[in-house]
């Protein structure tokens, strides 16, 4: 798995320092499970899912989503390729109750066809790769869904990206330690370039990551391109787009 910063692709082992257990420790502090449960509401909606209904989240991280989608009776699939993300997911899933088939993999490769109700990535996990790559994703997500199949993306808007209206730098802190992001947006690329710095049991540790950001009409054309027939916008959570909001919400029928 790669994906690119100043054109430079990641390691595998730089991507699984930016997805191990310093994300996981500021993870209930970025999104609290208030926020989560809200979250999940607008999916089931968006997705019109049902008891019972096939669901794959590819990017699963460590089950915020998934475990509690699968509570409210959806039959859940997380794929990830973090092994730290996907020991806590099935372990909270374990604690929770709940039954999620939890799959380390590449989501550029698939080995579900026309297997899923609902595929779903979320919370700006779609855009890692370079752009052969990132369609890749889209091939492979509509060739796990059965036909009439929905595909939900959440990501920034890149709209509000560019305009400045959004700050791109946090900060967040638990305890004493620290998550230090400092981002910046290349319009010549569309891509988000992120240095993080963890401060955490006295110990600095940095590490980058980049995404690419997509607008509807690019969306528009890679989903039909992908065998996708119809494609909607939403804002955050589900709301009505605005070019000036903070999330776009791509939803694809298959």
């Amino acid at each position: 798995m790669s994906c690119e910063t100043d054109g430079k692709p990641l390691s595998s082992l730089e991507l699984e320092s930016y997805f191990g257990d310093d994300y996981l420790h500021f993870g209930d502090v970025v999104n609290s499970p208030e926020k989560t449960d809200l979250e999940v509401e607008a999916i089931w909606n968006l997705l019109s899912l049902k008891e019972g209904g096939l669901v794959l989240e590819l990017g699963c991280g460590y089950g915020r989503i998934t475990n509690r989608l699968a509570r409210k009776g959806a039959r859940v699939t997380g794929l990830d390729a973090s092994p730290v993300l996907l020991k806590k997911a099935e372990a909270d899933a374990a604690e929770r109750g709940v039954n999620v088939e939890y799959v380390l993999g590449d989501m550029r490769s698939l080995p579900w066809r026309d297997c899923f109700d609902a595929v779903f990535l979320w919370y700006t996990t779609f855009g890692y790769f370079n752009e052969a790559d990132n369609e890749k994703v889209l091939h492979e997500a509509a060739r796990s869904l059965r036909k009439g199949g929905r595909l939900l993306i959440d990501q920034l808007n890149r709209c509000s990206l560019l305009s400045g209206k959004w700050p791109l730098n946090e900060i967040v802190r638990r305890n004493d330690d620290l998550r230090i992001d400092i981002s910046n947006y290349d319009a010549l690329t569309d891509r988000c370039n992120s240095e993080r710095t963890i401060v955490r049991n006295r110990c600095v540790r940095r590490m980058r990551l980049s995404v690419r950001h997509y607008g509807f009409s690019e969306y528009v054309r890679m989903l039909r391109s992908a065998g996708f027939e119809t494609v909607e916008a939403y804002g955050q959570e589900g709301g009505e787009f605005k070019s000036d909001g903070r999330r776009l919400v791509v939803i694809a029928y298959k």
